[in-house]
């Protein structure tokens, strides 16, 4: 007597559960995009295509795909190949994402991206550098600087950079007992990378441990707004980009 009783009570929650939208291939999904809203964040990947993005230079186009829930780059040439988030005059911001080098190689995050006029790069811009354990700590958790026509000072890991107004600088180590150390980063597996930009200040984080930072005083070519890019290096290569979310610190600057 009981059993059409519990059928009818199991049909009837099913469909109230799909009126509401629920999916239950997709759950995590929304719980992971409401988590994001509530606490100001916008995700910028929603797992399943490049919408919103687009490859610099064109050609490399195949480079990019989406690949087990994660962006993949692939790199086919010895270029710097890029896949660039739609919004291009981005200023202050708080952008964190999850990454895994599948292979040796060379990859990062570029900001504040501008086009480089001079044809050096595709880019002037801020990048925030990635690479597989052992390249070293003038690469992974490094800032390099992709500059048309300023001095390109190092930035290592582990270091505090200040360039003054007339671009000269002055460095500094990071506490080593609160910085990155090599040990933080979990070879081919999945790390945490957070980059903080305020006004001519950035921050960079692996893993919730510092591994660079720098303020930017010159006069004269500093990059105040631009694009964020992710980004591919070598011949055969390949990285993995996913939870991809950022956070506006504040508006745009007027165009």
């Amino acid at each position: 007597m009981r059993t059409p009783l519990i059928c009818t009570l199991l049909v009837a929650i099913c469909l109230g559960l799909s009126g509401c939208g629920f999916q239950p291939d997709s759950h995590v999904t929304t719980e992971t995009r409401d988590r994001n809203r509530q606490a100001g964040f916008v995700s910028l990947f929603d797992g399943k295509t490049l919408n919103g993005w687009h490859p610099v230079p064109t050609q490399a186009a195949s480079d990019w795909s989406v690949q087990d829930g994660a962006i993949t780059g692939h790199g086919s040439a010895n270029r710097l190949a890029y896949l660039v988030w739609k919004d291009l005059e981005l200023t202050d911001f708080d952008l964190r994402l999850s990454y895994r080098m599948l292979t040796d190689g060379n990859s990062g995050v570029e900001v504040r991206a501008q086009p480089d006029t001079s044809g050096k790069r595709p880019f002037e811009g801020y990048h925030a550098d990635l690479g597989h354990v052992g390249i070293g700590p003038r690469i992974l958790g490094a800032w390099d600087f992709h500059f048309a026509r300023r001095k390109e000072h190092p930035c290592h890991r582990g270091t505090r950079l200040v360039i003054r107004e007339d671009g000269s600088t002055t460095s500094s180590k990071l506490d080593p007992s609160k910085a990155l150390a090599l040990a933080d980063v979990r070879k081919r597996d999945w790390n945490h990378l957070q980059v903080l930009a305020r006004g001519n200040h950035f921050h960079f984080f692996i893993n919730g441990k510092l591994a660079a930072e720098f303020t930017d005083n010159a006069r004269q070519g500093r990059l105040d707004h631009g694009a964020i890019g992710l980004q591919i290096h070598d011949k055969g290569m390949r990285v993995a980009f996913k939870d991809i979310r950022l956070m506006r610190l504040r508006e745009p600057l007027p165009r």
